[in-house]
């Protein structure tokens, strides 16, 4: 993708979050998007097929890059994952959810939420395969179900924490968080 293309993509994007947070969803033009980003019609169907593909291009984007494997100095902190610990890695998530606290909440706010939802559940269930249910351990329950109630769980957190106006700090939601799951997946049958 050439300068131009990221940048009319980016004037999309900005447009269509500001949107969200000043009005419904289902509300929301295409002609809206159009008129604040200060494009034509044609080029924006150059980038997205509908608004649906849009929100969902804006969640891959977000998620790409705060679900990245390669953690680094981000969000003004340092974070070193030292074998793949689970708090390093949900802290790193929450940091970044945080500073993408407006857009979420707009997101969150809108009537196709659950869009956005079933996008961070395929991401935040890849999370957990990788670094919390890494030891195979054997459970009382299906593995598939302990990963969907785990995902749901971190997912209603994040809700939660958003609503509150994310007035904890990310390591005090981790905390919380942890405190709920690790006594969950650590028990294993005898």
């Amino acid at each position: 993708m050439n300068r131009q293309q990221n940048k009319t993509r980016k004037a999309i994007f900005n447009a269509f979050t500001q949107l969200l947070s000043e009005k419904k969803y289902n509300k929301i033009t295409v002609q809206d998007i159009l008129n604040l980003a200060d494009i034509g019609r044609s080029t924006f169907y150059m980038h997205f097929e509908t608004k649906d593909d849009l929100l969902k291009e804006i969640c891959k984007e977000v998620f790409e890059h705060i679900f990245s494997p390669e953690l680094k100095i981000e969000c003004n902190k340092k974070f070193e994952n030292e074998k793949n610990n689970p708090k390093i890695v949900i802290s790193h998530i929450l940091y970044h959810l945080k500073e993408h606290q407006k857009n979420l909440t707009a997101i969150l706010n809108c009537e196709s939420s659950y869009l956005f939802i079933s996008y961070l559940k395929e991401y935040i269930d890849k999370i957990i395969d990788s670094y919390i249910l890494v030891e195979k351990k054997i459970y009382k329950v299906p593995i598939e179900f302990l990963k969907n109630h785990i995902s749901l769980s971190f997912i209603e957190t994040i809700k939660w924490w958003i609503k509150d106006n994310m007035i904890q700090s990310p390591e005090t939601i981790t905390n919380y968080f942890l405190a709920i799951t690790l006594p969950i997946i650590t028990r294993s049958e005898e």
